[in-house]
């Protein structure tokens, strides 16, 4: 598994969101690796999830939000139900994302997505994609302890900055495609 530099930096306290999962950074690269890293958090009042962390700020900038309908398959099993979502190949990927030829031109064909669980709520979502094949099941049990490891961020980010992804102001947001995965404008990684 190749894996890509850690890039992107919001704001969270005592310094960046960036520097605040920067050791998670590191563990997800060596176990269970990953081409394409990113961290959204969750807007349970909105249902919209706001990226905050990306290794590949280019195709997936911090800002991108991704709006689905609160029935959506994978909004339901990983934000509601707060289970991973483990997606082995292309076609799994294509299943649910329909930024999959975006997805597969970074040179992924395989994610695991885990909820960042903090007691009943869901704080976020970790997004860990690399080359087809590349995860399995003890992929998806090293990315769950990624996301234990991630609370103490994600709630400090959401103590000092929800409110700002509410504000009409500063949110970036589209009307959804019809279909499972659907993203919005910026993608949803």
């Amino acid at each position: 598994m190749s894996t890509a530099a850690a890039g992107g930096d919001a704001e969270a306290p005592g310094g960046s969101l960036t520097q605040s999962l920067a050791e998670v950074t590191r563990s997800a690269r060596e176990d269970p690796g990953f081409r394409l890293f990113t961290v959204l958090v969750w807007d349970d009042e909105r249902g919209a999830l706001h990226r905050v962390h990306s290794s590949a700020p280019d195709a997936y900038p911090l800002g991108g939000e991704k709006v689905m309908p609160a029935d959506a398959p994978w909004i339901v099993q990983v934000v509601r139900e707060r289970r991973p979502y483990l997606g082995r190949d292309a076609a799994a990927v294509a299943a649910v994302f329909s930024d999959h030829a975006l997805i597969t031109s970074l040179g992924c064909g395989a994610v695991v997505n885990v909820p960042v669980v903090d007691g009943d709520r869901t704080l976020g979502v970790l997004n860990l994609l690399d080359e087809q094949g590349a995860y399995d099941e003890a992929s998806v049990d090293a990315a769950l302890g990624l996301g234990v490891r991630s609370v103490p961020a994600l709630r400090s980010w959401h103590a000092t900055r929800r409110p700002a992804i509410r504000s009409p102001a500063t949110r970036r947001t589209a009307t959804p495609p019809a279909g499972p995965g659907a993203t919005a404008t910026g993608t949803g990684r």
